[in-house]
């Protein structure tokens, strides 16, 4: 099993990268591996809406040298994909926001390319606004007709500084939880999951 992870952080190692790499890890102790790929340090333009990726049915934006075609292949060959993004102004980041727009019509313009793949989304947040960005994570992978993997709570981590959400012990449950139905959904072992965890945040 080969999934992709999309870290649309600007921090290459920070509370997103935290999460993905918790799920990473989840999904190896399985059998399945996880390549995470970082698009948020990128200058990523919007969508043009020209409609060459459906004219030209060749899988591929006719923007280029940003690495987006590159993450499509490799979301198309993958059989699953985790979309992961920072919280910003209660939504999505903007660079993952151009990366999603893009890589989504692409895909939908050429067929479905994520058609049928397992999908489940991510999110790091300081405060509020997390299940908002991860509802709209998930607009994505609905309308690309995936599977979603569920959990045991929103897959949303609580922290401010880079590793901060290491102490949001239900946070990261979730997330390790989302990674152990997404195994189940490619025909891996029935989940098991951890339900313990409980971080209210009233210090």
């Amino acid at each position: 099993m080969k999934i992709i992870g999309i870290n649309g952080s600007p921090r290459a190692d920070g509370n997103t990268a935290l999460a993905l790499r918790e799920m990473a890890g989840e999904m190896a102790a399985a059998g399945a591996e996880m390549e995470i790929i970082h698009v948020g340090g990128r200058l990523i333009r919007g969508c043009q809406a020209c409609g060459a990726c459906g004219r030209n049915k060749d899988r591929r934006c006719i923007v280029t040298g940003d690495g987006v075609n590159e993450a499509i292949e490799k979301m198309a060959k993958a059989d699953g994909i985790v979309l992961g993004s920072p919280v910003h102004f209660a939504g999505i980041g903007g660079t993952m926001k151009s990366f999603c727009d893009r890589a989504f019509y692409v895909a939908g313009a050429n067929g479905g390319l994520f058609t049928g793949k397992v999908g489940a989304a991510v999110v790091a947040v300081r405060r509020s606004g997390g299940t908002a960005a991860w509802a709209g994570l998930n607009y994505y992978l609905t309308i690309a007709n995936m599977a979603i993997a569920g959990s045991t709570y929103w897959s949303v981590v609580h922290g401010g500084a880079a590793g901060e959400a290491e102490g949001d012990e239900e946070g990261l449950q979730a997330v390790r939880n989302a990674a152990k139905s997404i195994v189940a959904l490619l025909g891996g072992p029935a989940p098991e999951y951890d339900r313990g965890a409980r971080t209210s945040f009233i210090r």
